[in-house]
């Protein structure tokens, strides 16, 4: 690579792989390119990143304009706002077996344990069609393209593969630069116990834990998943041992580490967006909606694991047991489309607003309607929501973290309450200061909705400060470095050992 960042050669070239990358372009009438910068938190993680090491992020050509930027910059990297990045580009038949045939939903439903397994998946021709041309091929694209791009560098190299869509990327990795890279995926969803993964045919299965362990460790957002993964390798992986470790697995003459980095919000970024005009002027807007009623938010993505449609369940169950309620509180859910080219995402989507209608049927007074649906993306919008809530519902029926809670806690200005399922990954950071519900208890959700609306004002503040406080204690770039303070200690064991030997 040219132009690096450091000119010390001890200084690691950091790689980033991801099926989305961290910019989206546009091309306008000159040829040229505008570049969005994209929201997520892996992105905002990589801002002070960006600042210390020199990054390449490879990731995949979505769009028009990123096919076009590509074809501009062929294989070689080129800078963006201090970002080395190199697009992927896949013929498009293979990219959709890759991405909306296997990942998307055949691993992300495994993984949140919603398939209706007495009807589905079937697991047929077409499907190991898309594995084997679609998600093999995609995911050694990207392995070469990030072989590729470091060959001609002798820096310690770290890689940080991301997520489900790139399981196969560290066998790939591996077999082309052996022992010379650190290799360090990320996961960012549930990792379930074995019994969840009995889906998959056993090849397919092989392939994505033997591929795993080609890493030097596993990145995981909870205890649970990572001692999940360990047990499934110990079950399905001939020559896989743990030797009573719940936290790491011997594998050939390796010792996988399986560690947990909870991901978390960029607290100032989020402060300063809470302070906004515009978010101040749509933050006025849902105050007028809301009136003098109480509030119960929900912000959700329209995906089946976020369980809206329980959630909705149990706020009619509050009415109906508890009708003093009444007239007093409203529910408003602020949803964002996701993968509405899923069939499952589209049935579910209607459901959610069909059962949302007939909750406003059933009990609607002449100036109050109890359930209101906002579709579309506004994120300004959502923190403005997040700092007026009475009540934030957060009831996944499985999330890896679920960051939704973090930002209602850390902008809130009513001592609201939060309802969080036992089954998010957050819940093992803020479970202690929330009401605790069970995803799948209707009532016992209800009942929590009642306890919050009536909760003592001095308990309320408690619990709002406490949850606070416990978000400001870590942010996503210490959820990054600790990654990466990992990498480079056994970067440096290699190097000490390299020099006594």
């Amino acid at each position: 690579m040219s132009e690096q960042k450091s000119s010390g050669g001890n200084e690691p070239l950091i790689v980033i792989a991801s099926n989305r990358g961290p910019f989206s372009f546009t091309q306008v009438k000159n040829g040229g390119f505008t570049a969005q910068r994209g929201s997520g938190g892996l992105v905002t993680a990589l801002g002070a990143l960006a600042e210390r090491h020199e990054v390449l992020w490879v990731a995949a050509a979505l769009g028009k304009g990123d096919e076009a930027w590509q074809a501009a910059h062929g294989d070689q990297p080129a800078d963006v706002e201090g970002v080395r990045l190199r697009l992927v580009r896949t013929a498009p038949r293979r990219y959709d077996q890759y991405y909306n045939v296997i990942a998307n939903p055949l691993l992300w439903f495994i993984q949140h344990e919603l398939w209706d397994i007495p009807r589905k998946p079937s697991i047929t021709g077409e499907t190991w069609k898309a594995w084997r041309s679609g998600y093999q091929a995609v995911n050694r694209t990207f392995a070469e393209a990030i072989a590729d791009s470091v060959k001609d560098t002798d820096r310690p190299i770290i890689i940080f593969p991301q997520d489900y869509h790139l399981y196969l990327v560290p066998h790939v990795l591996r077999e082309m630069l052996g022992e010379r890279v650190q290799i360090q995926p990320f996961i960012h969803i549930p990792w379930p116990g074995p019994d969840a993964w009995r889906i998959l045919p056993g090849e397919m299965r092989t392939a994505i834990l033997t591929s795993l362990l080609a890493s030097d460790r596993v990145g995981f957002q909870t205890q649970r998943d990572a001692f999940n993964f360990v047990q499934c390798c110990r079950l399905y992986v001939d020559d896989a041992h743990s030797h009573g470790s719940r936290n790491s697995i011997d594998y050939h003459g390796r010792r996988v580490e399986a560690r947990t980095y909870p991901i978390s919000i960029d607290i100032e970024k989020m402060e300063e967006l809470a302070a906004e005009n515009e978010t101040r002027l749509l933050k006025a807007q849902m105050m007028a909606f809301v009136g003098d009623s109480k509030l119960i938010l929900r912000v959700d993505r329209i995906e089946p694991s976020k369980n809206i449609l329980r959630g909705l369940e149990a706020f009619r169950e509050l009415l109906v047991n508890h009708p003093e309620h009444k007239g007093r509180v409203q529910m408003l859910a602020l949803l964002v489309p996701s993968r509405m080219e899923v069939d499952e995402y589209q049935d579910y989507l209607q459901q959610i607003m069909a059962d949302a209608g007939m909750i406003n049927a059933e009990f609607s007074e002449e100036s109050w309607e109890p359930v209101r649906i906002l579709v579309g993306e506004n994120y300004r919008r959502a923190i403005g929501a997040m700092q007026i809530y009475d009540v934030l519902l957060v009831n996944p029926i499985a999330d890896g973290m679920n960051l939704v809670a973090k930002e209602g806690a850390l902008v809130n200005q009513r001592d609201g309450v939060l309802l969080l399922s036992e089954h998010a990954g957050v819940f093992y950071e803020l479970g202690e200061h929330a009401l605790t519900v069970s995803p799948f208890d209707t009532y016992g959700t209800a009942e929590a909705m009642h306890q919050a609306l009536t909760m003592p004002p001095g308990e309320r503040h408690d619990r709002a400060e406490a949850l606070r406080a416990a978000v400001k204690s870590s942010g996503v770039r210490s959820w990054f470095y600790a990654q990466l303070d990992d990498a480079m200690r056994t970067l440096s064991s290699q190097s000490k050992n390299a020099s006594t030997s």
